[in-house]
């Protein structure tokens, strides 16, 4: 064979090579990730060639696919209670794939694909049948839902109820909603513009406010974190005397940390820990933050769940408590402000974790996947994500903020025959903007069957007026009524 034949058989030899390895990379190493990308169209329409499980509040869909007559895109995805449960479900697109909620976080098992499920698939080969994907009950009450958004109405915002015995998530609302069925119908023009008109929105209507996107500072409700701090490591009792003039002199600033009114909380520039809490004394908390130290109020912040990244199965943004600050940092972070910051749910978790007797559960959002013809495949199971404080913290934080409803700022949150235990906050932006107005709460207080936790931004509907017993405490109150009634 001359020398410029073998040159080209080489040539031809190696490109054959190349397209072998090349062919086996995209088959074999590659082809778990291209199928897993949300714009692959292949796999889109194997995905609506299948019928997709449900997501099920009690027995009522709420995600759900309706058979077409069209041959290559079978099923159209709807969601009958549309802005309500906008959040927990998430959408699924034909045009953009499965995102937010618990399409996307659960696609493997409502597109049938999930390692649970690989005997359901082998059943369904054998026997001839369609494959469809699993359906998920999840854990939401449905009057807590309605109550929650109605509540808030047209203010932005989040709300969160958990179960506190279990870490079920009984409602979990953001406002402003959006209608998954635009992004889901079929016109791919009318999805087109409906994604540019939700992603362009200044208001953000696609983020999860209670679980996500820009976290809040939480002004007052987080001196629940402060009060457990300095109880566990002994700087104060129940008779403590604390010092809690106008203003709180900070070392190593000239800049005071004064109380709302410039009052000083009690007689001789003094008071306890609960009347502190029931009237939100800055002073007093920031003092008690100085006290117990930034590195402790850090290790009490992480017991309740700070800096954790839950999944329940969407994802949960961690909440933060600063690191490296200094005393006077250490006060306001005290009170809530300075760098802390967190989600509805986080808040929501502080008062399951004192509802509970000091033990945190993890909360979770799917309680049941359920197969085609209804058969339980899997079922959640209560899990401890840490001891948060002692029985006996919280029993005497549960007197205090108990107190805050019955005497404090928390009365519009006040239920006719239930103890209901709770903490407002008013949590400033600085910039000239509204403050965030919080609530959070549990009831019965003796033996609670919530815990719940309101962020209304910007001060919702009052403006620079508002303050977080009045206008988030109505809102936590409607919540714990829907539940405590059935």
């Amino acid at each position: 064979m001359n020398t410029p034949l073998r040159r080209v058989t080489s040539v031809v030899a190696l490109l054959f090579v190349a397209l072998l390895v090349s062919t086996t990379l995209i088959q074999v190493i590659f082809a778990p990730s291209i199928n897993a990308r949300p714009d692959n169209r292949r796999t889109l329409l194997d995905n609506y060639s299948r019928d997709r499980g449900q997501i099920l509040v009690g027995d009522q869909p709420i995600a759900k696919s309706v058979a077409t007559p069209n041959q290559e895109i079978a099923f159209l995805r709807t969601y009958p209670a549309a802005q309500l449960y906008s959040h927990v479900t998430g959408y699924f697109s034909y045009t953009y794939g499965a995102g937010g909620g618990l399409e996307s976080s659960a696609d493997d098992l409502l597109s049938g694909q999930s390692d649970e499920l690989f005997y359901t698939r082998v059943t369904d080969l054998l026997t001839g049948r369609t494959p469809v994907g699993a359906s998920l009950k999840t854990t939401i009450n449905a009057k807590a839902q309605q109550a929650a958004s109605a509540a808030l109405g047209n203010q932005r915002g989040a709300v969160v109820a958990l179960d506190p015995k279990t870490g079920a998530i009984l409602a979990m609302v953001s406002h402003p909603e959006y209608d998954p069925n635009t992004l889901s119908q079929h016109d791919q023009t009318a999805v087109v513009a409906s994604s540019k008109s939700l992603t362009t929105d200044p208001t953000q209507p696609l983020v999860n406010r209670a679980i996500s996107g820009n976290l809040y500072p939480p002004g007052s409700v987080f001196k629940i974190v402060t009060a457990s701090a300095a109880l566990e490591n002994g700087v104060v009792n129940d008779q403590s005397l604390i010092p809690a003039p106008a203003v709180l002199t900070l070392p190593q600033t000239n800049v005071g940390l004064p109380n709302y009114d410039r009052r000083a909380c009690g007689p001789n520039d003094q008071t306890t820990l609960q009347h502190a809490l029931e009237i939100s004394c800055n002073t007093a908390m920031g003092y008690l933050g100085m006290q117990v130290g930034a590195d402790k109020l850090a290790a009490q912040a992480s017991k309740f769940g700070f800096g954790t990244t839950l999944r329940i199965p969407t994802r949960v943004d961690p909440s933060r408590f600063p690191t490296g600050i200094n005393q006077a940092q250490t006060a306001q972070s005290a009170i809530g402000q300075f760098d802390v910051r967190v989600t509805p749910m986080q808040i929501a978790m502080v008062s399951a974790a004192i509802a509970n007797r000091g033990i945190l559960m993890r909360p979770y959002l799917v309680q049941t996947v359920l197969s085609a013809d209804l058969q339980t495949i899997d079922s959640a199971t209560p899990e401890r994500l840490s001891v948060a404080v002692s029985p006996q913290t919280a029993a005497t934080l549960t007197t205090m903020l108990t107190s805050v409803v019955d005497n404090g700022t928390g009365t519009p949150a006040k239920i006719d025959g239930v103890q209901v235990a709770g903490k407002t906050g008013t949590a400033e932006q600085g910039n000239g903007k509204p403050p965030h107005a919080w609530f959070t709460a549990f009831a019965p207080a003796n033996d609670p069957k919530i815990a719940v936790a309101v962020v209304v931004e910007d001060g919702g509907n009052a403006g620079s007026e508002a303050a977080g017993g009045r206008l988030a405490g109505p809102i936590a109150k409607a919540v714990m009524e829907a539940v405590l009634s059935q």
